[in-house]
């Protein structure tokens, strides 16, 4: 089976969970040339195992003076490694040994570089399922369950609480009074004012993580859940082509392609107010009293469309295989799409990719009769729309600013005069002289 595979895979370097949880429990962190030395040998590590035309330029980023951050930031590696995932992912696949062995290193930078790919690497392993063979996606499992045991290492046993103040109170600084008794006329004097109120459990974002030594078919979205909160974690530091393959990927595992991934925009809610006021088979034979008729369109829906009365076609509806969301796997991913969506310094590529992921997310949740996907994806929806609303309002405003300074100083140039400034612009009068006789 694919668990019992990955959890047998060895190599030389120690290509197993378990060597992933003894190393994530060892808080040693490398002096400053211990860190460049590891990461200069594993970038020279990564270059031998891609192909020829790319290989030189990655063993040049091995000479710079921080090489992981020049790796984790070159565009050529995160393309060429790309590759290799594709065409890869069984137990003697360098690739995911190159990425188990980076993933182990104590160099946060060099882990940095290896995470980059889990997006990938996690969109690949779940689109391949189930696999052909039983050690086909052994590489891939064994690189998740090196982050999650990473990751449960570090939370110790203890889960991901949410804590608010008590809202059940006017202020931070303000206790409920009890209510004066019937029998006692006076009001009772106020309590003095106490300490801000202890902070209230409200949620469990993730719960306490379990030890995992295979990734079985009931555990594999906690366990790609928990790798995703590892890579939000640390989203702000990732590249570009990273955040865009995390996008891609949640697209794809949502897979609904239908139109009402676009209900919530302005220009197709107009669109479709317009077309489906003026005529309607539904409201005409409601009118003329056609009971029959009413009855077929209704079921035509129930057929084509699903338990949420949607009626999408199927031409559109669906464009890859889709999988399995549940709310362990769905909700660290609406982070991940959140960030993508909405912080400042992320370039418009991956705000498009965001943007379309989470409108893909919406239909799903809709089809599936999901709230808080639904609440959530719709939040993440409004937000972008508000943000480039204002953005194009901000562009507009100032492209009106520049050609009105630029009509002002034609204007002014125009009515300064030709002539030097010690020049008159009128004509002097000829001088008269007075000559007696």
């Amino acid at each position: 089976s694919p668990a019992a595979s990955a959890g047998a895979v060895a190599s030389p370097s120690g290509f197993s969970p378990a060597s992933a949880a003894a190393s994530a429990a060892d808080p040693a962190t490398p002096s400053w040339w211990e860190s460049v030395s590891q990461a200069r040998s594993r970038i020279l590590a990564l270059a031998s195992i891609l192909p020829p035309e790319v290989s030189p330029g990655v063993s040049a980023l091995a000479d710079s003076d921080r090489p992981a951050r020049a790796l984790l930031r070159s565009a050529a590696a995160y393309d060429a490694l790309s590759g290799a995932l594709r065409a890869g992912g069984g137990a003697d696949d360098p690739a995911c040994h190159w990425l188990y062995d980076t993933l182990l290193s104590q160099d946060p930078d060099l882990r940095l570089a290896a995470l980059a790919f889990l997006p990938l690497l996690s969109s690949l392993y779940l689109l391949r399922l189930p696999p052909a063979l039983p050690s086909s996606l052994s590489g891939f499992e064994a690189v998740l369950l090196a982050v999650y045991s990473s990751e449960a290492k570090s939370r110790q046993g203890k889960p991901v609480l949410v804590h608010v103040p008590d809202l059940s109170v006017p202020s931070l600084y303000h206790t409920p009074q009890s209510s004066p008794s019937s029998r006692s006329p006076r009001r009772p004097h106020p309590p003095p004012i106490p300490p801000p109120p202890a902070n209230v459990v409200v949620g469990v974002l993730s719960p306490p993580l379990e030890p995992q030594a295979a990734v079985k078919s009931t555990k594999r979205a906690g366990i790609i859940g928990v790798a995703f909160e590892a890579y939000y974690a640390k989203i702000a530091q990732m590249p570009p082509a990273s955040k865009v393959d995390a996008c891609n990927a949640v697209a794809a595992w949502a897979g609904q392609y239908c139109r009402c991934r676009f209900e919530l925009d302005e220009e197709l809610e107009v669109e479709e107010g317009d077309s489906l006021g003026s005529m309607s088979p539904l409201s005409t034979d409601a009118e003329n009293g056609n009971g029959k008729a009413l009855e077929e369109e209704l079921a035509k829906m129930r057929v084509n469309g699903d338990s949420s009365g949607r009626n999408c076609g199927k031409e559109e509806e669906v464009r890859e295989a889709r999988v399995q969301l549940p709310w362990e796997l769905l909700q660290p991913v609406m982070r991940v799409l959140g960030h993508c969506l909405l912080a400042p310094l992320n370039p418009m590529e991956v705000r498009d990719a965001a943007a379309e992921a989470v409108r893909v997310v919406y239909a799903r949740a809709c089809h599936d009769l999901v709230p808080q996907a639904i609440l959530a994806a719709r939040s993440l929806i409004e937000l972008d729309k508000s943000a480039r609303k204002a953005a194009k309002e901000a562009a507009v405003a100032a492209s009106g600013i520049m050609v009105a300074s630029g009509t002002a100083g034609s204007t002014a140039s125009s009515s300064r005069p030709s002539s030097k400034p010690n020049t008159p612009s009128k004509q002097r009068k000829p001088d008269m002289l007075l000559v007696s006789k």
